[in-house]
């Protein structure tokens, strides 16, 4: 408002004219006098500033044509995004075995190296089994030497065994051939006794004959009655003998029979052999597994010393001494910062020309406008939105198109700056 004020008033201001000009504008101004010799007004002239205004607009044009051609050509084959962030690796650091946490050793934000001990897990229960593992060692390697005293007894034994079924056999089939002499012998021992029995009686019979008719005396009666009783006898004794000669000779048959019997059980000797070769391996394998079971529990007794398996700085730390520590609930991170890299979410229409080992300019908003350098090392096989918890899907209900971001990883060059995981940054992608 002031401004157009000024120019109204500077157009309404006379203009000081100089005296060449007043003399060239005297005749004019007396042939206005006389409408005849007047020539048509001429039109009043602009100010200076109106002169200038043109010249300032194109000026001002000029101005932005170029400084847009400058941002056209400044942009033409880059593609950059603000929405990255540094990345890097988080170790969570989680006990092997359960229990009671004895002490803690780090606190939060501190720099360890790798195979410092974070934290110390109580380990009395484990040295209760670890005795029993011990004794259970020592039980195992007992009767590893039980067994091998075994085998050596079953190899000595096998082969005299052998032997002396054997001998067994042989001596059995000796009884039976003395049994078998023993009953013709017996038989042939019948036969003279009946044949004695027979005479005897007939003596007999001739002397009673006698001795009724007076012949003879009463002695030699006698002496023949006792002759006819001692055959009888010899006979009766050698029926006896065949009898028992008949049971001799079945006793050397199951003499034979039994004989045959320890020589089979003799003849399994290698298998017995080998039943007790099987024994001593089996004690010791149960040597090993008792050994193995002990191994096991003094790697557990280690593992209560919970150690940092990298380099790094501790950060979500929530373990406190007297907590029940377990396998599936991680008790602090470990960051390392000297080894980060970039992740940046392009849109899809920014990835046309963009391909491995680029160029990338980097600036990262805790450092102002000071640029790192890097390159492409690879992008996502897919979208963001694909590997979500709950991926969209456009089949169902209405869809709206929705530009989709595709992660790009930048891999740093050398740089001193210490870039800590979760930092915000600028990147910017040479794509020509």
């Amino acid at each position: 408002m002031t401004t157009a004020t000024f120019e109204n008033t500077e157009l309404l201001r006379p203009t000081a004219l100089a005296p060449a000009e007043l003399q060239a504008a005297a005749p004019v101004q007396a042939d206005a006098d006389d409408p005849a010799k007047s020539p048509k007004a001429e039109a009043p002239q602009p100010s200076p500033r109106r002169r200038r205004a043109p010249l300032v607009m194109a000026a001002l044009a000029l101005v932005a044509a170029v400084a847009g051609t400058a941002v056209v050509l400044e942009g033409r084959g880059k593609e950059s995004t603000d929405d990255a962030q540094v990345e890097g690796h988080v170790t969570n650091v989680s006990p092997r075995v359960s229990g009671l946490v004895k002490t803690v050793l780090v606190k939060d934000n501190q720099q360890v190296k790798a195979g410092d001990v974070l934290v110390e897990l109580d380990d009395a229960d484990l040295l209760a089994r670890r005795a029993t593992a011990v004794a259970d060692v020592g039980a195992a390697e007992a009767n590893v030497h039980a067994a091998e005293a075994q085998l050596a007894l079953v190899e000595k034994t096998a082969d005299s065994n052998l032997v002396v079924a054997k001998g067994g056999i042989v001596q059995a089939q000796g009884t039976a051939a003395s049994s078998a002499a023993g009953i013709s012998q017996a038989k042939a021992d019948i036969t003279a006794a009946e044949a004695r029995k027979t005479l005897s009686d007939s003596e007999l019979q001739r002397v009673q004959k006698l001795y009724d008719e007076g012949a003879l005396a009463k002695a030699s009666l006698d002496a023949a009655q006792n002759a006819a009783d001692q055959s009888n006898a010899a006979l009766i004794a050698a029926r006896a003998r065949l009898t028992s000669a008949h049971a001799g000779e079945a006793t050397s048959v199951g003499a034979i029979e039994s004989a045959k019997g320890r020589m089979i059980a003799a003849e399994s000797g290698p298998e017995q052999t080998e039943a007790a070769r099987a024994q001593v391996a089996l004690a010791r394998a149960k040597v090993d597994q008792a050994r193995s079971a002990l191994a096991q529990i003094d790697l557990s007794l280690s593992y209560t010393s919970v150690r940092a398996e990298v380099a790094g700085i501790v950060s979500r730390r929530n373990v406190e001494v007297g907590q029940l520590a377990s396998p599936e609930r991680p008790m602090l991170a470990l960051v390392p910062l000297d080894d980060t890299w970039v992740v940046a979410n392009f849109k899809e229409d920014q990835l046309e020309h963009m391909s491995e080992g680029q160029k990338v300019v980097v600036k990262v908003d805790a450092y102002g406008d000071r640029e790192l350098r890097g390159h492409v090392d690879s992008l996502s096989a897919g979208t963001g939105s694909r590997f979500a918890l709950l991926p969209p899907d456009n089949a169902s209900g209405n869809f709206t198109k929705v530009v989709q971001r595709v992660p790009v990883v930048v891999a740093l060059d050398d740089h001193d700056l210490v870039l800590r995981p979760g930092m915000s940054a600028y990147v910017t992608v040479v794509t020509h």
